[in-house]
């Protein structure tokens, strides 16, 4: 069996705290739990946020035996089990092993990867992604090297489609053409063309070449490193590959228009007849939304906290559209919730200065222009990438913002009035500047 940390022997620390390597990576993960105010939390990893069905009903069973029965996305694909006993990290380490959700000990944390929910699924896209992401977690777990990367890395998969190329990863792999990748590395658009083939070796190259860079600047991920460091980084990848005997040529290919502009994710509901996308309020799953999700076949879990269902049947994703829609997911365009997030809030996390979660629902109208994402503190846990209208919980109030990119704009407070808090956010979200 697995080794567990308890909850009770960590830190209090927050998962979206800034990290500093001279005070360790503090990210969460399935053994290593983080103490929060409504109890334990637990991230599972999971690539490219694929779940078999035997897998999808192990994190159901591990919500309801050991938490608060509520499965939490992440906008990395991943799962959060909250509300969990401290002393219940060696039960939960053993079903999660038993599901195969922990192919390596001492790797769960840094299997942090995105891919194209969509790849295979829709005749679009370059590629189907599938062949990368089971290659390069193989590869990350079977790296000494990689386990120094930290809880925060992130590689992105893209079949070329732009989606989750535009989520700013660390190192990104596009497919392009019909046998060739683009390697990004960070963010910019100096890339490296390899064989598609080689691609899941070619990221883990560039992780490790990222990791000897890191040593000397204590960066946790590649926008960290100083702009210097990080064009040397580029040439260094190079040279590695080569000296492997990859094929990497340098080339450019500018970000996709998503990375300035909100990255939607797939559009909610049926795409093929064969799979069907849905958004899920807030990122929160209760138990009877969970089975219907995954009751069918495999579930993808997508970076903008929804699901992909695929393996349907003919004929049957009419009616699975209209029993997850009565359930309470997003099933197609113009709901209030679409493009609406927020982090976990009070009563759950010390650091949050409101009930934003609440906030947000009281506050639900209209679908806006820009997604909106609701903060209980200036930490921001969980926000997304792009452009977004930004409401921070402060102490003085409620503040707004119109974020785009690195940069914020606009901002405006507002103070104990729900009403005017529900009209500004609304102003904000169809508003263009």
């Amino acid at each position: 069996m697995l080794a567990a940390m308890s909850a009770s022997s960590l830190p209090s620390r927050s998962p979206g705290d800034a990290c500093a390597r001279s005070s360790g990576d503090a990210c969460p993960g399935a053994l290593r739990l983080h103490r929060a105010d409504d109890g334990a939390l637990a991230r599972i990893r999971i690539p490219g946020g694929v779940l078999t069905p035997r897998q999808a009903e192990a994190l159901g069973c591990a919500a309801e035996r050991f938490g608060d029965g509520e499965l939490h996305l992440t906008s990395r694909g991943n799962v959060q089990l909250r509300g969990l006993a401290p002393d219940c990290g060696a039960g939960l380490a053993g079903l999660l092993d038993d599901a195969g959700l922990l192919p390596s000990e001492r790797h769960e944390r840094i299997r942090n990867v995105v891919a194209s929910p969509l790849s295979g699924l829709d005749g679009l896209g370059a590629a189907d992604v599938r062949p990368w992401l089971t290659g390069l977690d193989r590869l990350l777990c079977a790296s000494d090297g990689a386990t120094e990367l930290s809880g925060r890395f992130l590689f992105a998969l893209d079949d070329g489609r732009g989606d989750v190329d535009a989520l700013g990863a660390d190192l990104t792999l596009l497919a392009h053409g019909a046998d060739g990748a683009l390697l990004r590395i960070g963010d910019g658009d100096a890339v490296l063309r390899v064989p598609s083939t080689e691609g899941p070796r070619a990221a883990l190259t560039a992780a490790e070449a990222f990791l000897d860079s890191a040593r000397d600047t204590g960066a946790w991920r590649v926008r960290d490193l100083p702009e210097g460091t990080r064009d040397a980084l580029r040439a260094d990848v190079a040279r590695r590959l080569r000296q492997t005997g990859i094929a990497a040529t340098p080339d450019r290919r500018p970000l996709p228009l998503e990375a300035l502009s909100p990255a939607p994710g797939p559009v909610p509901g049926s795409h093929r007849d064969t799979a069907l996308s849905v958004g899920v309020p807030l990122g929160r799953l209760d138990p009877v939304q969970w089975r219907l999700l995954s009751g069918g076949g495999e579930l993808r879990l997508t970076p903008w906290r929804g699901a992909v269902v695929t393996g349907i049947g003919p004929g049957r994703a009419g009616l699975l559209l209209r029993g997850l829609s009565e359930a309470g997911l997003i099933t197609g365009p113009g709901s209030p919730w679409a493009g609406v997030g927020a982090c976990i809030g009070r009563p759950g996390c010390a650091k949050s200065l409101s009930d934003v979660r609440a906030e947000a629902g009281a506050a639900v109208g209209p679908a806006g222009r820009l997604p909106v994402y609701w903060s209980g503190c200036e930490r921001r846990c969980g926000h997304p990438h792009g452009e977004w209208i930004d409401v921070v919980a402060t102490a003085g109030g409620h503040r707004i913002s119109h974020v785009r990119g690195d940069r914020s704009a606009g901002s405006v407070t507002v103070r104990d009035d729900p009403d005017a808090l529900a009209a500004a956010v609304a102003a904000a979200r169809g508003a263009r500047t």
